[in-house]
């Protein structure tokens, strides 16, 4: 899995100095990342593609780094934000932005890596019970408990939610179902059922508590009822 990780900020000796922090932590991490630069808010903003790890310095000439924030939010925008300032107290706006962390320019080695082990332990830990689905500048966290059912039209997945809304994005249902795991099961090839919303299952069909009734293919059915089971003694309990 690549991490995509952007770096904004409007002096070139701190874009330089940044990138080679990101890059040697994750390094040593053993992880793939691919990190990008940007030298203003408004380049920031014309980017359309996925950041998971977004660097934003708050004092740019232009446009600054508040303003970029509340705009990349206003998109959508849920990738992880550190500041980068070196005014302290200008760091309490960024409540309103959700940002996770900010580091004081110039970037201090022990709280660079505070600040990175925290942010990876962060990332683990949505890894585990939610989704990350990454679509254009949009990029969403999903709890695994709103997902009602999983289905695959063509190359796309629709994640049907509890809330009924219906979030599409292209993937492979194989890599879906192994991201979810044992709360989810395949009762056909184009679809996965969470198991938590499982109302009743008669003839061959899954009636969920939303209402949609989810074909089970003959050759998964006898699984079926086996997977059912396990998931109570393991998620009921």
């Amino acid at each position: 899995m690549v991490i995509y990780i952007a770096i904004c900020d409007d002096e070139r000796d701190m874009l330089d100095a940044a990138r080679k922090k990101v890059s040697d932590f994750f390094r040593r991490k053993n992880m793939e990342t691919e990190i990008l630069q940007f030298s203003c808010g408004e380049e920031l903003l014309a980017y359309d593609k996925t950041i998971d790890i977004l660097f934003l310095d708050i004092r740019m000439k232009k446009m600054d780094g508040m303003e970029t924030a509340r705009r990349l939010r206003s998109r959508k925008f849920k990738g992880f934000l550190i500041f980068l300032t070196v005014l302290k107290e200008m760091v309490f706006n960024a409540f309103e932005v959700q940002a996770f962390d900010y580091l004081v320019k110039p970037i201090e080695e022990t709280s660079f890596e505070k600040t990175m082990e925290r942010l990876l332990a962060s990332m683990q830990t949505v890894g585990e019970t939610s989704l990350l689905v990454q679509k254009g500048y949009e990029s969403s966290i999903i709890p695994f408990d709103d997902i009602v059912f999983a289905e695959i039209i063509d190359r796309k997945v629709y994640l049907h939610l509890i809330s009924s809304e219906v979030i599409d994005y292209y993937d492979r249902i194989e890599n879906l179902e192994t991201r979810l795991g044992s709360r989810f099961f395949r009762c056909h090839r184009s679809f996965l059922i969470h198991l938590k919303y499982l109302k009743s299952y008669r003839n061959g069909t899954a009636c969920m508590e939303n209402g949609k009734e989810i074909p089970v293919s003959r050759l998964r059915s006898k699984a079926f009822s086996g997977v059912i089971l396990q998931y109570m003694k393991e998620w009921r309990l």
